[in-house]
């Protein structure tokens, strides 16, 4: 080796490049190490949750403040919100202890409240009217729409039907009934409410339910292909979900001040933040320049005051519980559990999918939440329930469940008084759905 090359392994540029090599190479390995975990997919998941939950309610305080001022107080809408998180943690807690075959053999008597609360719910008299659509109970100062719980029941149901009868899931026949004409049923009293969002969330639902429960490609082509020709003639037959969809695809041509002012101050709000915002809680566009800043369109507020920062955060987050989902999703051994987690973890992060994707002019606006973050009390207490069973899940692979009983579980654990994991057994609750 020649002195020139010798001095140009010796170089500060060379032997910084080589340390960095190799500390990119040893912080790959720990974290595959990590991964490799036997907790790692129950940490991920409340990690994931912690964080959604506070950013939520943080930016909830924020976006919220200029119209709590206008009903004479500061911070009505985040302590409602604070209040519903209060239920929603006992709800996660419930979710996170309840075994899990104890919430399968729930699944159908849930099912069927939730069905009789949606006929409930359009009589007059007894169900409210809100946005144009009744879907709401309203009980004092506080209103719960009942769907958010029963695409829940729906999930659990579902999946315990289509486990029940996976090996025959090539069969149109055993794919499609009972579940598909269940939820059309459901469709129907959301299109009486009326409520396309909710509706479109539930086609997600179903699409999911089926896919994972190893239904074929064609059939669910030709179930997704007539929901989008449904949702069309539904999202026309209504003027406002008309003007909607065509402010849309004509942006140019719609009135500022029309259909599409909302869609346009968001986008609006986002510019206005550019890489790491204007700070928090200095928006200008929840005084009153964008309606609905704490609800469904709070990502704009977030790009405004946290900048693309903040809403790359948002984003990692999703896609982290999207990762955790399936992750769990795949290490179980229950086939139940294995379609109840990942239609829930599919539900979820598409749901913020559609939000983020009409806050910043993608989609057309539906009306959907961003999970855990907008302002809703049913949708952040239902949501944590979701979060909830997915935790008890991330308790119950295999590996945890060793684990746990091998090792003994936390101090958290142990004060909030877990049961140990049990392990899985194939036999399983005998199902009347099972195909014959």
């Amino acid at each position: 080796m020649s002195p020139d090359e010798r001095t140009a392994r010796r170089s500060p540029a060379r032997i910084a490049a080589v340390a960095a090599g190799t500390g990119a190479r040893s912080g790959a390995r720990r974290l595959r190490r990590w991964l490799r975990r036997p907790l790692t997919s129950l940490h991920l998941t409340l990690g994931v949750f912690g964080l959604l939950t506070l950013f939520g309610l943080v930016m909830v305080l924020s976006a919220s403040s200029v119209q709590s001022l206008s009903t004479g107080g500061a911070y009505s809408v985040f302590t409602r919100q604070l209040m519903f998180c209060g239920v929603g943690l006992v709800l996660f807690y419930i979710g996170l202890r309840i075994p899990p075959r104890t919430l399968r053999a729930a699944a159908p008597f849930l099912l069927i409240v939730g069905v009789l609360a949606l006929v409930a719910v359009l009589i007059p008299g007894i169900g409210a009217e809100r946005g144009g659509s009744r879907s709401w109970f309203v009980l004092g100062p506080l209103s719960l729409q009942p769907s958010e719980a029963v695409k829940i029941a729906l999930t659990l149901w579902g999946a315990h039907v289509l486990a029940a009868r996976r090996a025959v899931m090539h069969r149109w026949k055993h794919a499609l009934n009972p579940v598909v004409p269940v939820t059309l049923v459901i469709f129907t009293l959301l299109v009486l409410e009326p409520d396309l969002g909710m509706t479109v969330s539930f086609g997600i639902v179903m699409l999911a339910l089926l896919y994972f429960g190893g239904a074929s490609i064609r059939l669910l082509a030709l179930i997704a292909g007539g929901g989008l020709a449904g949702a069309v003639i539904l999202g026309l037959t209504a003027g406002y979900r008309a003007s909607r969809i065509s402010a849309f695809l004509s942006p140019d041509t719609a009135d500022p001040l029309g259909p599409s002012y909302q869609a346009t101050q968001a986008l609006y709000s986002l510019a206005d933040g550019g890489l790491f915002g204007v700070g928090l809680g200095q928006g200008r566009a929840k005084w009153d320049y964008l309606p609905n800043a704490h609800n469904d369109f709070i990502f704009a507020i977030i790009g405004e005051e946290l900048g693309l920062v903040g809403a790359f955060a948002v984003l990692a987050l999703f896609a982290t519980l999207a990762y955790t989902g399936m992750r769990i999703a795949a290490r179980n051994t229950d086939p139940w559990l294995r379609i109840v987690v990942a239609t829930l973890t599919t539900g979820l992060v598409v749901q913020a999918s559609i939000n983020i994707g009409y806050v910043v002019g993608l989609l057309p606006v539906t009306g959907l939440q961003l999970p855990l973050i907008s302002s809703g009390g049913t949708s952040l207490v239902v949501t944590m329930f979701v979060f909830g069973v997915l935790t008890n899940a991330a308790r119950h692979e295999p590996e945890a469940v060793a684990a746990l009983r091998k090792d003994g579980q936390g101090r958290v654990a142990r004060l909030l008084r877990l049961p140990l994991p049990q392990p899985y057994r194939a036999s399983g609750p005998p199902s009347r759905w099972a195909a014959r």
